[in-house]
């Protein structure tokens, strides 16, 4: 059964932690993110993060109802940063490529919770802000609204999934990640034409490209793509 959350007038301490702080549901999360980034997915519990907060690891669940909700939490944490400030140009086009390379980098400054958190659903308000302000963006620049959604889904979905693969990339530890890197310097570029002619035709471009993320250019195509479907 779910832990019951406290609430928020309920669960404040009436003094400070061991670190003299004050926790607050915005503070567990900053840290719980802190922790992710330095330990890994294995090294946030909720005793480790009790210590780091210089709580006792219970004091975690008066703000939240166990780990999977702090893990929501973070995940609408991160869209927040995405969303932050954002203004609309007026140029749909422009909007969701601004939109969507800020949702990537969200998630790309913090890779650790990017893998844990960028496939889950939150329902909480800056996910639904996030949602809001892109479904707006379509529908303001015209697109009929099975489109809009049909854009939106895939849309969303590219941005968070190249998310995901770019932060496992970043997660990865320093020598493997040089290693698959070197992949295509060291294999590819050095196979023959005589068996592998399209790959040694463009070894070059590959060595040049291949270590970059290909979520620009894969926005770009989609939004080029949606473009046609607006002026049929």
């Amino acid at each position: 059964m779910a832990k019951r959350v406290v609430p928020e007038a309920g669960r404040r301490r009436r003094r400070p932690t061991k670190q003299g702080q004050v926790l607050t549901h915005q503070l567990i999360v900053e840290t719980a993110l802190r922790m992710l980034r330095e330990h890994g997915a294995a090294g946030l519990t909720a005793r480790r993060l009790g210590l780091a907060l210089g709580a006792d690891a219970s004091t975690v669940y008066r703000y939240f109802r166990g780990m999977d909700d702090l893990i929501l939490a973070i995940a609408d944490e991160l869209f927040s940063h995405a969303i932050a400030d954002w203004r609309s140009t007026g140029d749909w086009r422009a909007d969701l490529r601004g939109l969507g390379l800020r949702i990537y980098h969200a998630y790309l400054t913090h890779p650790q919770a990017a893998v844990l958190t960028a496939s889950r659903v939150t329902g909480r308000p800056n996910e639904v802000a996030g949602d809001e302000t892109i479904l707006g963006v379509l529908r303001g620049a015209g697109f009929p609204d099975g489109d809009a959604v049909r854009i939106y889904h895939a849309f969303i979905d590219q941005s968070l999934a190249f998310a995901i693969l770019d932060a496992a990339t970043l997660a990865l530890p320093t020598a493997a990640r040089e290693a698959d890197e070197e992949v295509w310097r060291d294999t590819y570029a050095r196979l023959p034409a005589s068996t592998h002619p399209n790959i040694a035709a463009t070894a070059e471009l590959l060595v040049a490209q291949m270590n970059d993320s290909a979520y620009p250019t894969a926005l770009d195509m989609l939004l080029s793509s949606a473009a046609t479907h607006l002026n049929d």
